[in-house]
């Protein structure tokens, strides 16, 4: 079992509460307010479960810049009244900045005995698979 400090407890939270409120705000047609508090949680619960310095030298990593300036400008877009445009700007650079972590994630679900079954499947393997390749290291 792993055990968490208060602090990334709390950042859990946090973030868990982030991605609801960017889910719960696409689904009621962009609305900015939803998106706004959801992209302030996230990046707040994040800064709290790896810690302040560690997010940091996460997002402004040298090759990251394009990533972590496409995500960071999405959420300021967002924040000024332009929710569509916001998103889908997070969104890549989300998965740019994340992008390292596919693999693993991919794995993980594999051995969830239903979701992997279903990324097993022959139409969908060959996609996932496609997908999960990355040489990117984190």
């Amino acid at each position: 079992m792993i055990s968490l400090t208060d602090s990334q407890k709390i950042g859990m939270g946090l973030t868990g509460f982030g991605v609801f409120f960017l889910f719960f705000g696409m689904i009621l047609f962009f609305d900015k307010a939803l998106l706004a508090i959801g992209n302030i949680l996230f990046v707040v619960g994040l800064a709290f479960v790896i810690g302040l310095e560690r997010t940091f030298r996460f997002f402004f990593q040298k090759h990251k810049m394009k990533a972590t300036s496409f995500f960071l400008g999405g959420v300021f877009i967002v924040l000024i009244g332009w929710p569509i445009v916001g998103v889908i700007l997070e969104f890549y650079g989300f998965f740019l900045l994340f992008r390292g972590f596919f693999p693993v994630v991919v794995g993980f679900i594999r051995r969830i005995p239903v979701l992997g079954y279903l990324l097993n499947l022959p139409f969908i393997s060959g996609y996932v698979d496609k997908m999960s390749e990355s040489n990117n290291m984190v």
